[in-house]
């Protein structure tokens, strides 16, 4: 199978040479071309043909984000990753390009790293992102067409309404998050914690751009915060996100223990905790992301008794994570994302209404 044809778009002749070396190391991925500005890239598309775009976010005559809306006009399938230096106007704009339809990031390592830390960074970063937004890379086998996800057995009567919303997301996540976030209602009637995989400065933004969209109040989480209905939690970049019991409720705590899964903050580590204080009382989701972060909370969770949902294959950016959870049985429910708030909602609304837990059981959009 051919090499991924990737076309590298950076103003600095010493970035599109440092990505150039990085990325022809690795004999799955090919680099067709590179750009000094956007205008040059899209003139030069059609010609080269690229699979996947590298797009850096601050360009002269022509920036990241105005590459990004002209591109999505003539190319709406292109897949996009966005590279941004880690600064707030930077994070602020890789946001809005998510937004627009990039399909992820990665950061620039600062000016302090060395040459050979500045090439494994990049590496780290690039590499498995470019074969997880096109599958048909060597050794990233595509899903086989009949595999459907298995759905979770039947559990016992729970023992009282849910008390926690959880989610977890990765590569695809800050919209799929937006979506859902957007559709809970103003009143609903649990906290929310949410890990999306981001780094400092991107996570706060983040949940400032939530807040702005959303009937609920969204902050990112600080130790010792109350979890009251209506409050959204987001995890704060590089430290893990966990709930814990306080003397008048639960609340969330914070740390810096290794990464899980790569990862700080890990979507395993929040679930986790919420097996523990909540038990069978928690309504975890799994959304689009890369790997399997979420899995063994989703274990740990299954086996208090929670209940579990996760974003479907056809509506995913990658059925990482989510697919994990499914094959593995864990999800009560497989859904398409324009279904999962809905659902999420009847599901936390259960029992408090008299109405009995859902029989229904959903494996609607398997692959």
């Amino acid at each position: 199978m051919a090499p991924i044809a990737v076309l590298i778009v950076d103003d600095s002749m010493v970035v599109r040479r440092i990505m150039t070396n990085v990325l022809s190391s690795d004999p799955g991925i090919r680099v067709v071309g590179t750009a000094a500005s956007g205008r040059s890239a899209l003139e030069k598309i059609e010609q080269l043909a690229p699979d996947i775009m590298i797009l850096d976010i601050e360009m002269p005559e022509m920036d990241g984000l105005e590459t990004l809306r002209h591109l999505r006009r003539l190319h709406p399938r292109l897949p996009v990753i966005m590279f941004s230096t880690l600064t707030e106007g930077a994070a602020a704009a890789t946001l809005e390009a998510l937004s627009l339809g990039a399909g992820d990031y990665v950061t620039k390592p600062g000016n302090a790293v060395s040459a050979g830390a500045t090439l494994e960074a990049v590496r780290a970063q690039l590499l498995p992102r470019i074969k997880a937004l096109v599958p048909r890379a060597p050794g990233t086998p595509e899903p086989a067409a009949s595999t459907r996800a298995a759905v979770a057995d039947g559990r016992p009567a729970r023992t009282g309404p849910h008390e926690l919303l959880a989610i977890g997301a990765s590569i695809g996540g800050p919209d799929a998050v937006a979506a859902i976030v957007r559709a809970l209602p103003g009143d609903l009637p649990v906290p929310v914690a949410i890990v999306q995989h981001m780094p400092p400065i991107f996570t706060r933004l983040f949940a400032q751009r939530l807040d702005r969209t959303s009937g609920l109040t969204v902050v990112e989480g600080q130790p010792g915060m109350g979890l009251e209905p209506g409050l959204v939690v987001v995890a704060p970049g590089d430290s893990h996100l966990l709930v814990a019991d306080g003397r008048r409720g639960p609340v969330v705590a914070t740390n810096q223990e290794p990464r899980q899964n790569g990862c700080r903050p890990a979507v395993d580590v929040l679930f986790r905790s919420a097996a523990a204080v909540f038990g069978d009382r928690v309504l975890a989701c799994v959304l689009t992301g890369m790997g399997q972060d979420g899995l063994r909370g989703s274990e740990r969770l299954r086996a208090a008794g929670a209940e579990i949902v996760v974003q479907d294959d056809a509506t995913s950016v990658v059925w990482g994570m989510p697919g994990a959870v499914a094959t593995a049985g864990l999800a009560d429910r497989v859904l398409p994302l324009p279904q999962i708030a809905a659902d999420l909602t009847d599901a936390l609304r259960r029992m408090r209404d008299g109405t009995p837990p859902s029989s229904r059981i959903d494996a609607g959009a398997a692959p």
